[in-house]
């Protein structure tokens, strides 16, 4: 079933409970080409046009992010092992299955968060940030860096929007979601992780270490 489809389905079903118990005017099928897409009913949840719960929210295990760089590249051009102090800096954000990233101030985070609490008694949080700093050792010839993994959880409910008047022929329309998000350190027994990484130079790596200012030393640049 594709999303518009589930959003017609949605939206029809409640139209016709709404109608059997009263409560909301019969709204007239819009055509197909006035069907909404999932990104411009949750543009209506952002700016607050439609107003918006997330239903029925569900709890993801916690589980290990993909690592990735986060320090500058750490360079070896001598002939012996060296390290050196490197300071990183890391922020997470979320994203949801229909939108993109989730902003961090922004509509969409309030209603997640005001739901999720309600449901679980769980503080959920758009973005995380972590700072510090690690001893980097290299080996002649190679390139150093740190690495962070973070705890990440998932969160699948539904996008209820009600209108004060009926938009694409409906009072109300539903859209399914996964939002994928940082979660606290130790949840379900799984930890942020930190590693030092290391590889060869590669042949252009290598020029930078045949002359000029950085020859026979060790240097550090950006990622």
């Amino acid at each position: 079933m594709t999303m518009n489809h589930a959003l017609r389905y949605g939206s029809r079903t409640l139209a016709l409970t709404a109608t059997a118990l009263g409560v909301i005017a019969t709204a007239v099928p819009a055509a197909a080409e006035e069907q909404p897409t999932a990104e411009q009913i949750m543009a209506d949840c952002a700016s607050g046009e439609g107003k918006c719960t997330f239903n029925s929210p569900e709890l993801g295990k916690a589980y290990l992010g993909e690592p990735r760089q986060v320090s500058e590249l750490l360079f070896n051009c001598t002939d012996s092992p060296a390290s050196q102090s490197m300071s990183w800096a890391d922020t997470v954000g979320s994203s949801h299955s229909v939108g993109g990233s989730v902003t961090v101030g922004g509509g969409i985070e309030g209603i997640i968060t005001a739901s999720v609490t309600a449901t679980y008694n769980y503080t959920w949080q758009s973005s995380h940030t972590e700072t510090s700093s690690f001893t980097v050792s290299v080996k002649p010839g190679e390139v150093g860096w740190i690495s962070r993994a973070q705890v990440m959880r998932q969160i699948s409910g539904t996008w209820q929007t009600h209108y004060d008047d009926p938009k694409w022929g409906h009072y109300y329309w539903f859209v399914p979601d996964t939002v994928t998000g940082p979660a606290p350190n130790g949840t379900d027994g799984k930890h942020s992780a930190v590693v030092v990484k290391s590889r060869k130079m590669t042949a252009d790596e290598k020029k930078l270490c045949d002359g000029g200012s950085t020859e026979n030393k060790v240097f550090t640049r950006s990622r």
